[in-house]
């Protein structure tokens, strides 16, 4: 998911465009080949655990807000940019991603009534998560207009998964338990982002101007936070899969 599309003018080997040659040379160029392979064999995998679990264990494996904010980054930066960008590797990617987030919100809409409050009623639970997804589309949008479809797309990718590092663990404690969740999915949501955190903050890429420090700092924290998840998970499945009592 967090990966800014290469500038459509001048393109070279897998769409990267050596803009800047300060920070250019063709080896450089298959460095970045290899992170974006990382990020999208990482988040494929999250998807498709997400999905093989959720109608195994018949809930839905990504927080809501997360769930809602991924895919309508997906539908922006994969259908929108395919429009703007041209068919680019990472726009065709980011569309399928999409299409996978739409099974997982199947599951959400499926099997997630039992995880709200037992007197909400069905109606307002679909129309939760219906206003949660035309939010999140209102927010990339916003997005988009004030830094651009590239620059957006980078800072709101990096935020939500920041957002969705920390809705992990609370879902970890509101569940009490490892339900909708696995060490697979953990460990490729945190390669994949870790990923582009080294692309974009440290190596930098032409469509980003260089190495980004704000993309970089946010990065790092969801590294953090990730870091925090797999080792609370990992002490959950150690102790069957319940969760001690604790107060976040």
């Amino acid at each position: 998911m967090p990966f800014a599309d290469e500038a459509k003018p001048a393109p070279c080997l897998g769409g990267l465009a050596p803009h800047n040659k300060e920070f250019y040379s063709p080896d450089m160029d298959y460095i970045k080949l290899l992170l974006m392979f990382i990020s999208a064999i990482a988040w494929s995998i999250v998807y498709i655990s997400c999905i093989r679990i959720g109608f195994k264990q018949k809930t839905y494996c990504i927080p809501l807000w997360a769930l809602a904010l991924n895919f309508t980054w997906e539908v922006w930066h994969g259908f929108y940019d395919l429009h703007v960008l041209g068919p680019q590797l990472q726009v065709i990617i980011n569309a399928i991603w999409a299409l996978f987030d739409i099974v997982i919100l199947y599951t959400f809409f499926k099997f997630g009534r039992r995880h709200f409050p037992k007197n909400l009623k069905s109606g307002w639970f679909y129309a939760w998560g219906i206003l949660s997804l035309l939010i999140s589309f209102l927010v990339q949008y916003a997005f988009i207009l004030e830094f651009g479809t590239v620059m957006g797309g980078s800072y709101a990718a990096f935020m939500q998964n920041l957002l969705m590092s920390i809705l992990f663990i609370i879902m970890l404690h509101n569940r009490q338990g490892s339900e909708g969740q696995s060490l697979t999915i953990a460990y490729s949501k945190c390669i994949g982002t870790l990923a582009p955190t080294i692309l974009f903050g440290i190596i930098g890429s032409a469509a980003l101007n260089g190495p980004n420090i704000s993309i970089l700092i946010i990065g790092f924290i969801i590294f953090f936070f990730d870091l925090v998840y797999i080792v609370l998970l990992t002490r959950v499945r150690n102790l069957g899969g319940l969760l001690p009592k604790m107060n976040i």
